[in-house]
């Protein structure tokens, strides 16, 4: 990374010293956000209920993204780090975070990377969602949700600037301090690049692979206690980031997929009501597993996002994979296409 981009980051952190010295560095919230245990909608779970929205809008706001402006009646609240799940026309559904203002009520917006060798969700959006189609949406739900704060530094990844573009502009207009890394490959893929310079000057720090490489995050470790740390982005990315953090401390996640499915012991797997008994392999999902019995039981995502295989649990220690069920969700419950056993037996509701 060249000097002046690294002494920029030093000085930014140094700054977020001096101003918490003044401040004292308050930690009650800087706008009305609800409490992160109380079921709010727009938080948790949120709502699984399809709704009809239309797209009256498509934008490339950078290389290989889209922009969709979806609108519909009655469309529930949200808040900064929320995502709602697109029914797309083939059925598949996909989770994409939304990025437009949340005191739009009649309207949401979303963005997606062409993704080549996915397995074919964004490829679907790009081609076949055009002004004028009506989809499904569920949701919103929030795992990533803004806490209050007096500091923030943000760090991004290319399509991950959109769940944070909305932190950015609560935390301005919150008056909070705060600075954003932003990373990408080129500054030609990279989406709202202009909004978030032109939002934050001198706060934001652009680091375009192809000029500068990668980005240096050791300043992370420099930080008040106090400045809450979001990022969103390449696996590579976010773990660059865990890494640079003061021991003890963790920065705020918001991935693009579930942890690994498969991995760890094989173990054995009661679906009660069937009356059969199985064995999951090391190398196996839970999910393919219980198709090989019961080939009709209901799956979408594959990724632990969606929560259309979500289903009771009776008996076991469950080891959770999946960025959706709540806290209390988790007690009795699992989704079967990233979770898994902690122990060597499940027995499942089915």
């Amino acid at each position: 990374m060249p000097r002046l981009t690294t002494v920029a980051l030093v000085a930014g952190a140094a700054l977020l010293v001096r101003r918490a010295v003044r401040s004292r560095m308050s930690t009650a919230p800087l706008w009305p956000m609800p409490a992160l245990d109380t079921p709010v909608s727009g938080y948790g779970r949120g709502s699984t209920v399809p709704r009809k929205v239309l797209v009256t809008g498509r934008t490339t706001p950078a290389e290989g993204v889209v922009e969709l402006r979806l609108e519909g009646a009655g469309l529930p609240a949200w808040q900064p780090g929320a995502h709602v799940d697109l029914v797309l026309p083939s059925g598949l559904v996909r989770q994409y975070s939304l990025c437009g203002d949340p005191a739009a009520t009649d309207t949401y917006t979303v963005a997606t990377r062409l993704i080549e060798d996915g397995r074919g969700g964004s490829r679907e959006v790009h081609e076949q969602l055009h002004e004028g189609v009506e989809i499904e949406i569920r949701g919103p739900r929030n795992r990533f949700p803004l806490v209050g704060s007096p500091a923030y530094v943000f760090v991004a990844g290319g399509i991950g600037i959109t769940p944070v573009l909305p932190m950015l502009r609560a935390a301005e207009a919150a008056g909070a301090d705060w600075r954003l890394v932003y990373c990408g490959r080129s500054r030609a893929t990279m989406p709202y690049l202009a909004e978030v310079e032109r939002l934050g000057g001198e706060r934001v720090t652009v680091v375009a692979e192809d000029e500068s490489g990668f980005p240096d995050l050791e300043f992370l470790g420099r930080l008040p206690a106090e400045t809450a740390v979001y990022c969103c982005g390449p696996d590579g990315l976010m773990d660059a980031v865990g890494a640079a953090m003061p021991e003890g401390r963790a920065p705020r996640l918001e991935r693009f997929t579930a942890a690994a499915t498969t991995g760890g012991t094989a173990f054995e797997v009661e679906l009660r009501r069937s009356g059969r008994t199985l064995t999951v392999a090391a190398d196996q999902s839970l999910l393919s597993a219980v198709r090989e019995e019961l080939p009709g039981i209901t799956y979408s995502c594959q990724q632990g996002f969606c929560g259309t295989c979500q289903q009771r649990v009776l008996e076991g220690e469950i080891d959770h994979r999946d960025e959706l069920l709540t806290d209390e969700e988790r007690d009795d419950s699992m989704l079967i296409c990233v979770s898994r056993c902690a122990g060597k037996r499940l027995v499942l509701d089915l």
